[in-house]
């Protein structure tokens, strides 16, 4: 049945909401901008402690990089809670609705006019592209590029950098900017975030198409639980409903690409 009064609905789960006397205790990385860090700058530390207020919770942190079996080190071992930015369709854990979609984009100079937005592009194959690396693997769209043999020109740029550099993930922002590479294929709220303090303007855009052979290159990003945490889940899905509105400023002061 259609939701004819949703301002009604919101109003009634108010108090619940704010019934929260504990601590939600969150796992977070370090130094992983614009995400998180240490510091507090991240989206999903501003987005954790948006939530605690709306629980009526104190808010303490867990520190533990993402490269080093994130879940299983932090939240399967009760170090912490929930855990603020996790796909949807991860099934480790218990998820939350999402409470923003994105997607893979494209990065380049505007000031080049190279008008690209399609995997299938034919200039692909004569550009100097940067991808992300996670681990040993490329981003998920390297799939559709290697099936067109576009390989040897590709650079890659690892995710994760050495143990305290800071913002490892801008590298591949900075070499747009800079010329050294035509494009980036980069995950839209890194590329958003870090594209903001290039010196040279750049434009963003979803790489389509949206999937490729399976593989999907835009994701539904939501909170996670412990499986069975039947009652945090639920709160955490009052406050992404009710608090829907604040989410989303801050997701477009961090400059992130949303799709549908």
């Amino acid at each position: 049945m259609p939701l004819r009064f949703p301002s009604l609905l919101l109003f009634a789960m108010i108090p619940a909401i704010a019934a929260g006397t504990g601590t939600l205790r969150v796992c977070a990385d370090p130094n992983n901008l614009p995400f998180s860090n240490q510091q507090g700058q991240g989206l999903e530390n501003k987005i954790a402690e948006l939530t605690a207020a709306a629980l009526g919770e104190k808010l303490e942190y867990t520190w533990w990089a993402e490269r080093q079996s994130f879940i299983q080190n932090s939240l399967a071992q009760g170090r912490c809670d929930v855990i603020i930015g996790l796909p949807k369709t991860l099934d480790s854990v218990e998820v939350t609705k999402p409470y923003y979609r994105s997607s893979y984009v494209f990065v380049t100079r505007q000031d080049r006019r190279l008008n690209i937005n399609s995997l299938i592009d034919p200039r692909l194959s004569e550009w100097k592209i940067g991808m992300q690396v996670v681990g040993n693997d490329y981003a998920p769209p390297a799939v559709a590029l290697a099936k067109r043999g576009i390989t040897e020109n590709i650079v890659g740029f690892r995710l994760f950098g050495e143990y305290g550099e800071i913002d490892p993930a801008r590298k591949i922002v900075d070499a747009v900017d800079r010329g050294d590479i035509d494009v980036a294929i980069v995950w839209g709220p890194f590329a958003g975030y870090f594209a903001k303090s290039a010196r040279i303007p750049l434009e963003i855009v979803p790489v389509s198409p949206a999937a490729f052979m399976g593989v999907p290159f835009s994701y539904d990003i939501s909170m996670g639980v412990r499986k069975g945490d039947d009652t945090l889940k639920a709160r955490l899905d009052q406050v992404i409903e009710a608090e829907s509105a604040k989410i989303q400023r801050i997701l477009i002061q961090y400059g992130v690409p949303q799709v549908q």
